[in-house]
């Protein structure tokens, strides 16, 4: 499709209505095609897309013509909320033409605005913690709904000599469970995949400005803490981000006195496994262009499993947190400085981040430094490099540690086109790191990993083959690894037919997934099967699993699984089976139901895990969950509750009211969560955030001896001004 060029004198008044004449001079991107329910079948419901541009901005109109208005549904309001529950209109623009990265936008009839990176190599790559600078306005009338979106070209980067851009557009219409695409409208493409857009031209004297951008902001807060000598404090900060065009495709931000005081507190989890709970990234500063420094990604057959045994030699959240001893959550560690490099420069994706962060009691100053080169090869794949350097200060007399190196590198190569149009991939990859102690003997091999992974995800059939060694030292000072000093081999196979005369059933799922891990010697550590017995996705959206899983583990020493209650060092086998379903979320009322029972180390144990979710309103919601786990041991009995209640009221796209009480009886602790955010302006923000934790001192769940550990509130304000 063409962009068409807005002249002197033609101005839009973003309202949602494409009622100004310039929009009848675009021909629109039209004949979308279903990819569900019916692949490649016309879309039920017409939807046309148009294309203007100036020197400054992008404009897009969407008219989404609905035969049924009554039917049209827009619960979510909040910037970036998920929209499995709404209907919605998603694009994306690959600005450099290189089929693997790009931006991806979306909207509701509500008027929500959610954005993110396409991640290169990923079959679910959209990192959407980007929050770029754009404006949509939506509008209702008796055929449907309507949008206009105005996206600066300040916003992007995009090689300035490239008249032609990617481009496509995808809609759903949830009452229906319709997915339609106007391109790559089949279940083995996709809109994430920019390798299966469209193409957008006409692209001509379009301008950046200077590429400057400067974003102070300021902090003032009140906090209690009674343990401490001077329990009451009023912190106060000020700070500074820049970002700067080096050139159209290459930005570099710079971040002084970085606070995090607006970021979400983790989810609350029980651990009761050995080895270490993996919790994703909330802050900005390390999420913004973070898809660079994805390295060789697990991806499973059934895509809602978070891989287990993988390799991250960078992982952010090592910088700026710290663990506190014999508590479940982190401290934060001031940030001195950030600086960040990132974009593209021809056929190289490339991401530099240089952060140090200031002393915290008893820890010292320390400098990080993450460098990561991806190069394209062929249409979708690349070939990677990662490096990364964690140095620590001298304090007094003392030396510090010596600096900790970690080098990799990854090969992806992806073909959506293998035996005619079907996905294929392979990955590799290898990482060492230096010694982590002085006039050390850890051997090459002890600090080195390595792995590769032959992968078919593919709609009916998807297949996977994978093999990893980890060395017994491994351990990057910048990354995550939940075990090491293993083998690992681990072959899965889903099934997943759509049957074509059961009228309420869209698709059936038959999986096995089989984990064989050694030690370095050899010496089987863990052996699992999991069988997917039935799995039944229906065409109202429901789902529901019955999965069974048989598992050896060898303990080597003892752990902790409970306080006061050990595991002792054993050979154990065991056999467990699981129910679990879901329920359509387009409903006012849906929920999630999770039970497995089986064995557990030297007994039983049983896991119970719901939650309830109710929207009475547009941009109300409220969740409640549970999960409680009654364990059975030769060591000892016990049980673990976990409750948590999130609530949000969004009473416009600009303006919500968020937060979050928990509570488990592993940690007592209780913890609230409130934040207010205004989005006065694209870029400019105010947050009130307020949070108190307590310490539950009863003996019985519902007699509650609560003591406040801390409290605090906080107004953070900032502002983004364009050069």
């Amino acid at each position: 499709m063409a962009a068409v060029r807005i002249t002197k004198g033609e101005n839009i008044d973003l309202d949602g209505r494409l009622e100004e004449s310039v929009w009848q001079r675009a021909i629109p991107a039209t004949g979308f095609l279903q990819q569900e329910p019916v692949e490649g079948e016309p879309a039920t419901e017409e939807t046309a897309v148009f294309v203007l541009y100036d020197s400054d901005h992008l404009y897009i109109g969407a008219i989404l013509y609905d035969s049924n208005i009554d039917g049209i549904l827009a619960y979510q309001k909040q910037r970036d909320a998920p929209l499995y529950t709404d209907d919605r209109f998603a694009w994306i623009l690959d600005t450099f033409l290189d089929s693997r990265t790009g931006y991806f936008f979306e909207i509701n009839p509500a008027g929500l605005m959610g954005d993110g990176l396409l991640e290169s190599g990923s079959r679910f790559g959209v990192n959407k913690s980007w929050d770029g600078i754009w404006e949509a306005q939506v509008a209702r009338s008796d055929d449907g709904w309507s949008a206009e979106i105005r996206i600066p070209f300040r916003t992007l980067n995009f090689d300035a000599d490239q008249e032609i851009w990617g481009i496509n557009f995808q809609r759903a219409i949830r009452r229906k469970n319709e997915e339609t695409l106007w391109n790559g409208h089949r279940r083995n493409q996709g809109l994430t995949r920019p390798v299966h857009a469209g193409r957008l031209t006409g692209l001509r004297g379009i301008s950046q400005g200077l590429g400057l951008e400067a974003k102070p902001y300021a902090i003032s807060g009140w906090r209690n803490i009674p343990e401490e000598e001077d329990p009451t404090g009023f912190p106060r900060e000020v700070g500074i981000d820049f970002s700067y065009s080096v050139t159209p495709s290459l930005r570099a931000a710079l971040t002084l006195n970085t606070d995090f005081a607006e970021v979400e507190v983790d989810q609350r989890r029980v651990n009761l496994t050995r080895f270490p709970l993996y919790f994703p990234e909330q802050r900005d500063f390390f999420l913004e262009g973070s898809g660079v420094f994805s390295f060789a990604p697990e991806r499973s057959s059934d895509f809602m499993r978070q891989p287990t045994n993988g390799v991250t030699p960078y992982f952010s959240r090592r910088i700026g947190l710290v663990e506190v001893e014999e508590e479940e959550e982190e401290e934060p560690v001031s940030i001195t400085y950030g600086a960040r490099l990132g974009g593209q420069a021809g056929r190289y994706e490339l991401g530099f981040l240089q952060v140090r962060t200031g002393r915290h009691k008893t820890m010292r100053a320390e400098d990080f430094t993450i460098a990561r080169v991806k190069r394209s090869l062929f249409r979708q794949s690349y070939l990677g490099v990662i490096y990364t350097r964690r140095a620590s200060e001298a304090m007094g007399d003392t030396a510090g540690p010596p600096d900790r190196q970690t080098f990799g590198a990854d090969l992806d190569l992806f073909t959506s086109r293998f035996r005619g149009n079907k996905n294929l991939e392979l990955q590799a990859f290898f990482v060492w790191q230096t010694d982590p102690v002085a006039d050390s003997t850890f051997s090459f091999r002890n600090l080195s990993a390595h792995g590769a992974r032959l992968n078919y995800p593919n709609d009916i059939w998807r297949c996977s083959l994978s093999y990893r060694e980890l060395g017994n030292d491994f351990d990057p000072a910048i990354g995550f690894t939940r075990r090491n000093g293993f083998r690992l081999i681990k072959p899965e196979i889903t099934f997943a037919p759509r049957p074509q005369t059961i009228a309420s059933i869209r698709q059936f799922r038959f999986g096995l997934e089989f984990e064989y891990l050694t030690d370095l010697f050899n010496k089987l550590e863990t052996r699992k099967t999991d069988l997917t017995l039935l799995g039944i996705r229906f065409e109202s959206g429901d789902n529901v699993t019955v999965s069974m899983t048989e598992l050896f583990e060898r303990l080597d020493e003892e752990f902790e699984v409970h306080p006061d209650i050990f595991v002792p060092a054993e050979d154990y086998t065991s056999y467990t089976w699981s129910l679990r379903g879901w329920t359509a979320g387009y409903r006012v009322l849906s929920s999630r139901l999770q039970f497995s029972q089986g064995g557990f180390w030297s007994g039983n144990y049983m896991q119970y895990e719901a939650s309830l979710t109710v929207k009475p309103y547009s941009g109300i919601s409220l969740e409640i969950e549970f999960e409680k786990n009654d364990v059975t041991l030769q060591e000892g009995d016990f049980s673990t509750h976990l409750f948590r209640l999130t609530g949000g009221w969004h009473m416009s796209p600009w303006i919500s009211l968020t937060g979050n009480l928990q509570y488990d009886d592993v940690s007592e602790l209780i913890g609230l969560f409130t934040k207010l955010r205004w989005i006065i302006q694209p870029g400019s923000e105010l947050y009130l955030v307020y949070t108190h934790n307590w310490e539950n001192k009863g003996d019985r769940l519902l007699e509650r001896d609560l003591s406040t550990l801390s409290q605090g509130a906080t107004t953070k304000v900032n502002y983004t001004h364009r050069f």
